[in-house]
């Protein structure tokens, strides 16, 4: 079902969509819900090359992997998309997923290490930095149009979760990105300040700021770092069904466990994250079209709301019926895609 609103501000159709697009993609997509079943089908597709790359954010090497359609036709250039991974994720998990997908539509695609995590560089390791990661996804782009075959004028972004609200955030501000889907976004500022349902209390933030006044006095005076996990190690004990979920996504060996991601952030990470807020400013800054797809289910989905409801650009919310946060990382990565392969297709070309 879907009904048409009008917008605020610019003159667009918008709507919000509660199945995913009846859209087809260029060949049937089978479910792949492992680090293991991704990486035989990445190198099993005749369809698709890819290739580790590094490219240059300032003065850091930023690693990532580049995914091509295998039979480009010399001399053209390609659209392109920046894909950027989860906090806590890596460019090898549902980044690429999405990545390696997008490129069998026809689609230049790189998923990449956040600096100071993964393979990138940046000093101090597991920063988990907003500012930092929306300067990424610049860079980024900054790469993708160095590159021969990829049409600079047609770039467009991608992030799942915490990458969805910087991949938002990036476009804001950088107009090279000529169009954005967020899958699962999670404002993290939101998430800090108000919880990961919205309903965390002003006391569980002053906690959280006395904790990290504390933390980086301690480190002044040289004590070691104290790291948090981004995720439960494991689901003992833990009662948030999205949480339940991200365990088994991210610690489970059979699921996407990488022991180079060792699911810990510095504790210090806190204060820049309380502070940023990817959104503010989306009604005036954000004029490029925008796609939001969350799972009915979902616990972060109040972020996917609160993204569409301030936009005034071209805008789309689709919801996966019974899908939930962490299902939009592999299990309904298909319902995702003729979705995406419409709007990129709509505002890009392909």
């Amino acid at each position: 079902m879907k009904s048409k609103l009008m917008a605020l501000g610019l003159a667009s159709a918008l709507s919000i969509t509660s199945l995913a697009h009846s859209a087809t993609v260029a060949q049937p997509l089978t479910d792949i819900t492992s680090l293991a079943s991704l990486t035989k089908a990445v190198n099993d597709d005749r369809t698709v090359n890819h290739r580790q790359v590094t490219f240059k954010n300032g003065s850091l090497s930023m690693a990532g992997i580049l995914y091509t359609p295998a039979k480009m036709a010399k001399g053209k250039k390609y659209p392109a998309i920046v894909v950027i991974h989860p906090g806590g994720g890596a460019k090898e998990q549902t980044a690429s997923l999405y990545a390696w997908r997008l490129a069998q539509q026809g689609y230049v695609t790189i998923a990449y290490d956040a600096s100071h995590q993964g393979a990138s560089q940046g000093e101090p390791r597991y920063l988990e930095d907003p500012t930092a990661r929306v300067e990424d996804a610049r860079s980024a782009v900054d790469y993708f149009t160095t590159l021969s075959f990829v049409d600079s004028n047609r770039i467009g972004a991608l992030g799942i979760c915490a990458g969805g609200a910087y991949a938002i955030n990036a476009t804001m501000t950088d107009h090279r990105i000529k169009a954005v889907a967020g899958i699962s976004t999670f404002n993290y500022g939101d998430g800090m300040r108000k919880g990961w349902r919205g309903t965390g209390t002003a006391e569980d933030l002053r906690a959280t700021l006395e904790n990290v006044a504390k933390e980086r006095t301690a480190e002044a005076g040289g004590a070691q770092p104290t790291m948090l996990p981004y995720v439960p190690d494991t689901t003992a004990g833990v009662t948030e069904p999205d949480m339940i979920e991200a365990s088994q996504y991210y610690r489970q060996s059979n699921r996407w466990k990488l022991d180079s991601q060792p699911n810990r952030f510095l504790a210090s990470s806190n204060d820049k994250l309380i502070a940023f807020d990817a959104f503010n400013g989306i009604d005036t800054l954000l004029t490029q079209p925008m796609l939001l797809i969350a799972g009915s289910e979902a616990g972060s989905k109040w972020h996917s709301d609160r993204a569409y409801a301030e936009a005034k650009s071209p805008k789309e919310l689709v919801i996966i019926p019974g899908g939930t946060h962490m299902s939009l990382y592999d299990k309904d990565v298909n319902k995702a895609m003729p979705s995406l392969v419409n709007f990129y297709g709509k505002y890009m070309g392909n």
